[in-house]
Order: C-alpha cells, then sequence, then structure tokens
C-alpha cells in the first residue's frame, strides 16, 4: 500500500493483458489511416465497389495513378474494403506488377520492362535491358527492370513502356515514346463484328443444349490451353451440378513462347464473347469472369469496348426470349503472376487473394469461385464453339493429320523466317510447320532443337523433327504440346543455355506455397551454371519436384533440364 509520501506505482498492461482486462485501445489496430491517404484511395476508386473479391483490381487503380503503393495508402484500402492491414499487404506483395513503397518515397511514373525470356534473349533481350538501363539511369521518373514473358515472342525483343507495348524493341524506340509521353495501351484496331447467329439459333430452339455438347464430342475439342481435357466433358459435369453455377476464362497465357491468345483477341473478342454465352446457355452459368494478363493493355481496352457494347444486345435478346438471363460477364485483370494460369490459382485471384494453386480434390468444376461449379476454360476453346456449331464438329475434325483432330494455333518465334500465329492441322510435324507455315529457317540457320510446348513442354532435338504435334504424341519423348508454343534453335543456340534462361523463369515464377517447387527451382539453377551439370543430384530434385509438388507448375519444371541431359548430353560435359 502506498503511504501518503509515496509516488504511486504504474505497472504498464501490455497488449495482450488490455485486451484480456477489457480495456479500451487508444488507437485501432495496425497502421493508422492518414486522412490525405483515405481521401486519395476514396477519389482513385470511385465507382469501384468495395468488395473484398475486387481488392486486386483496387490496388491497380492505385498503382497506376501513384506509381506504387504506398504504405498509408493500403492501410486506407483495408479500411475501405473492411480487411485486415496484413490481408491487403499479403496480396499486394505477391504480384509482380506492384511496387510497395513508404509513403514519402519517391516513385518511378513509368516502369519499363524488357522482356529477357527465351525468345527474346535469343533476340537480344538481354543486350537491349543494359543499354535501356544505361541510357535511363538517373531519369527522373522512369524504372527500367527485366521482365518475363510478355507475350510479343514473335516480334522479339519485345519491351512494355508503362502500359504501351513495343515490339522490334530498340533502346532509341523506347526512349521516344518516353519522350512523347506515349505511354498507354495502344490502340488495336476494331475487330468485325458478330451476329450472335449460334447463340440466337440456340435460344430459338434450332439447336438444343444436348445438341451442342454433341458436336464438341464429334469435334473431339480438347481444352487449348495446354492440358487438352475434354471440353464436352467438363460441360457435362458443370451442367451436372446443382445450384447456381459459374464460367472462368483464362486470358492469363504466361507460357514462355506463348502469344495466341493475344491474336485471338486482336481479331476475334466478339467471336469469343458469343462462345462464353453459348457454353452459359447451354451450361447454365450466372457469372463469368474474363482473366486476362496484365501484359496485355491493348487487348484489355479492345475487350472492355466489346463488354459494354454487347449488353444492349443482350437485353435485346432477354426480351426477344423470355426464358433466358443472360450471365454478368465481368473482365480481370491480372497483376504479373505466371501461376495464375493455373485455374485454381485464377480462381484465387478473381476473389481477390494471392494466386496460390489449390489442392485437388475437390476439382474446380465441383468447388470453384466462391465455391460453387465453375467451368473453367481458355478462350481459344470457346473461340471455336461458334464455328463448330455452325459447320458441324465432324468437319472441323476431319482437318487433321495423321488421324489427329481439328486445327490448331501454333505460336511460333525463335530462328524462322515468318514467326507468329500459324493456324494449322493437329497432328503436323515441326518441319512441315516451319517450311508451310514459318517461311523455314531464318537466313544463316539450321534445325538444333525446339520447344514443341512452351517452356513446360521439354526441348527436342532436329531428330524428332517428323513427329506429330498434338497432346498425347510427345509423351515417349518426355515432352507435350501444351499451348502449342514452339520455339525453334538454330546450330549457333545450345539447349543448355535455352533450358537455364527457362529455369530462371520457373523460379521467378513460382508462387513458393510448397517447398518441392521454391526450392527446387532454386536449387536447380544453380546446378545449371556449373560448367559441367551433376546429372545425379539433378535427377533427385527433379524426381521429387514431379512426385511432391502441389501444381503443374513445380511437376512440369524439371522436364527442360531433363530434355538436356537425355538429347543434348555433349552440352552438359558428360
Amino acid at each position: 500500500m502506498n503511504t501518503p509520501h509515496e509516488s504511486p506505482v504504474v505497472i504498464p498492461i501490455r497488449p495482450l493483458e488490455r485486451q484480456a482486462r477489457g480495456v479500451a485501445r487508444r488507437t485501432p489496430k495496425g497502421r493508422q489511416v492518414p486522412p490525405a491517404a483515405r481521401e486519395r484511395v476514396a477519389a482513385l476508386c470511385a465507382g469501384l465497389e468495395p468488395r473484398a473479391d475486387l481488392l486486386i483490381e483496387h490496388l491497380h487503380r492505385l498503382n497506376d495513378a501513384e506509381g506504387a503503393l504506398r504504405q498509408g495508402q493500403l492501410a486506407a484500402l483495408a479500411e475501405r474494403l473492411r480487411l485486415s492491414q496484413v490481408e491487403v499487404y499479403e496480396v499486394a506483395s505477391f504480384y509482380h506488377h506492384f511496387r510497395l513503397v513508404d509513403d514519402d518515397a519517391q516513385v518511378a511514373t513509368t516502369t519499363v520492362r524488357v522482356c529477357t525470356s527465351l525468345a527474346c534473349a535469343m533476340a537480344g533481350g538481354d543486350d537491349l535491358l543494359a543499354s535501356t538501363q544505361a541510357a535511363l539511369a538517373g531519369r527522373a521518373g522512369v524504372a527500367v527492370d527485366a521482365a518475363p514473358c510478355i507475350g510479343q515472342c514473335h516480334q522479339a525483343p519485345a519491351a512494355c513502356v508503362g502500359q504501351h507495348q513495343l515490339p522490334r524493341a530498340s533502346t532509341e524506340a523506347i526512349e521516344q515514346v518516353i519522350a512523347r509521353g506515349d505511354t498507354g495501351p495502344r490502340a488495336l484496331p476494331a475487330p468485325a463484328p458478330n451476329g450472335l447467329e449460334q447463340l440466337q439459333r440456340l435460344l430459338a430452339g434450332g439447336l438444343t443444349p444436348d445438341a451442342v455438347i454433341a458436336e464438341l464430342k464429334a469435334a473431339n475439342l480438347r481444352g487449348l490451353g495446354g492440358a487438352g481435357f475434354p471440353a464436352w466433358r467438363k460441360w457435362e459435369t458443370v451442367r451436372a451440378q446443382p445450384g447456381v453455377r459459374h464460367g472462368v476464362v483464362n486470358i492469363d497465357e504466361g507460357e514462355v513462347g506463348t502469344f495466341k491468345d493475344w491474336q485471338v483477341l486482336a481479331t476475334g473478342a466478339p467471336q469469343v464473347l458469343e462462345g462464353v454465352l453459348i457454353a452459359a446457355a447451354v451450361v447454365g452459368l450466372s457469372h463469368v469472369w474474363l482473366y486476362l494478363r496484365d501484359e496485355y493493355h491493348d487487348a484489355r481496352a479492345l475487350l472492355a469496348r466489346e463488354i459494354d457494347a454487347l449488353q444492349p444486345r443482350l437485353r435485346d435478346l432477354a426480351e426477344r426470349f423470355p426464358h433466358y438471363t443472360p450471365p454478368r460477364i465481368e473482365l480481370r485483370r491480372g497483376a504479373g503472376a505466371y501461376i495464375c494460369g493455373e485455374e485454381s490459382a485464377l480462381i484465387e485471384s478473381i476473389e481477390g487473394k494471392r494466386g496460390l494453386p489449390r489442392l485437388k480434390p475437390p476439382i474446380v468444376a465441383h468447388h470453384g469461385v466462391f465455391g460453387r461449379p465453375t467451368l473453367a476454360h481458355n478462350l481459344e476453346t470457346l473461340w471455336w464453339v461458334p464455328a463448330l456449331l455452325a459447320h458441324g464438329g465432324a468437319a472441323w475434325a476431319a482437318q487433321g493429320r495423321r488421324g489427329r483432330h481439328g486445327l490448331r494455333r501454333f505460336s511460333v518465334s525463335g530462328r524462322v523466317q515468318t514467326p507468329g500465329v500459324h493456324l494449322a492441322p493437329a497432328g503436323i510435324t515441326l518441319r512441315e510447320l516451319i517450311d508451310e507455315f514459318a517461311g523455314g529457317m531464318a537466313e544463316g540457320h539450321t534445325l538444333h532443337a525446339y520447344l514443341p510446348g512452351g517452356a513446360s513442354g521439354g526441348i527436342l532435338p532436329a531428330s524428332l523433327a517428323d513427329v506429330p504435334l498434338d497432346f498425347d504424341t510427345l509423351a515417349e519423348h518426355g515432352a507435350f504440346v501444351g499451348s502449342m508454343a514452339v520455339v525453334v534453335l538454330g546450330q549457333h543456340d545450345t539447349a543448355r543455355e535455352a533450358a537455364l534462361n527457362l529455369m530462371r523463369f520457373f523460379e521467378h515464377e513460382s508462387c513458393g506455397q510448397c517447398t518441392p517447387c521454391r526450392a527446387g527451382t532454386g536449387q536447380l539453377t544453380r546446378l545449371m551454371q556449373a560448367p559441367q551439370w551433376d546429372a545425379d543430384r539433378m535427377g533427385e530434385l527433379s524426381a521429387v519436384m514431379r512426385e511432391a509438388s502441389i501444381c503443374g507448375l513445380g511437376q512440369a519444371a524439371p522436364n527442360p533440364v531433363d530434355s538436356v541431359l537425355r538429347f543434348f548430353p555433349r552440352e552438359v560435359g558428360r
């Protein structure tokens, strides 16, 4: 007990004790929200619903306007969306295109991203990065970063200046874009209009939902995003689920060497949307999200215009056909994460979270967006649907070669005369693809090796240039065709250097959720830089990654290494 002459002893109450005793906090938990930050966030995010699933869209608003994400504004955003600050921070720090800074930091208003992935590296991307960094060093308001594939492999080396895609880039061209202030998206020409004839035929009863699925079966249409799963089986599975069903369209093509989806959007966005609407009507989808990779700023502007232009036509159809309820179509913007090409990671991102792949089961057809059964498709698969209904699935299937079915869009880059997207028969060989569609080998180059399916599809030697290219035809060679991304190497290239470039990509893009992928990609990258490869150690790592990784990134990342060890032993010092 204190005497009248003694000062009272003050014992501080620690935060946990304060909570246990029910003592009120003087301030809210976490970083305090500056009033100016609250006002700035409210202004930049005006018109955007304050929903947690729109967190990434809110982050884009701030990042686009400020050139970065400031800590005080992140706190204000958490308050606006009724999320904890840690939830906002973990999402903001996950995606590559968000730059986090302190409130008073000076930030670049323009970021130049120079692609250094395989096709661009073969075309001098590393030199372009170095020369651009030197030329713009100290330039106020400009940052220059190396970037993984930006979907312009056929126009290598490529860069992105702000939101302006710059094909066949040079340091001088980059400087000119900055000087003009021309850092917004390029304007793409309006695609040919679409009359929605097949959708109207379905709504009018000229086609039944069962007849639509039958045409998909007759065509043997498979998912064209990489996995090749039969499309009709997905439709039947989701259609059979009770309750509300959703759909997602995967336009997050980040596979090194892949750019076909950009070409499909740039020339045929209305047909993609008709395919989406037909799938929604047949399967019974109430809400469809289109998830587009962030590098495609030009295609995003075009697609947004097409979605807006579609709305009055859908209202008209709903009036003409009272039984028809159009789905809600929502465009979502990726933020620089290759892992979101995996469908469950993409769904996590749509929900406003980090793009971490989900453990399976359940599959997304049973438990997808917000826990509802979800039809997930690559956009090219849906682009084909109206054409198959117009001309018949069997007629489309008959256009393949060597017993394969249908047509394929091949993204062809590297040492060829005419890189680009080439529509060719399924089952075509690499040699035929080069000679008949890509104009032959580039001047001064002979075929040394090729990637049949992008970064994860393996590397095959010239001696296997006559193997049919399609789903399931390359398995015995430890490769797959995936998203049909073909990168051609000449005699001056090495499979070893190509594989190292790809493994650096995988290391950069691993989401870090599982140890085999997170640690394995880093260890393989280091081992591949040794003068002589340790084949036994690499083989052990490969086996662990294939067996224990959660998703396809870690499971397929060793493919380039295994291919080099199998087909190019002279390049690894054995």
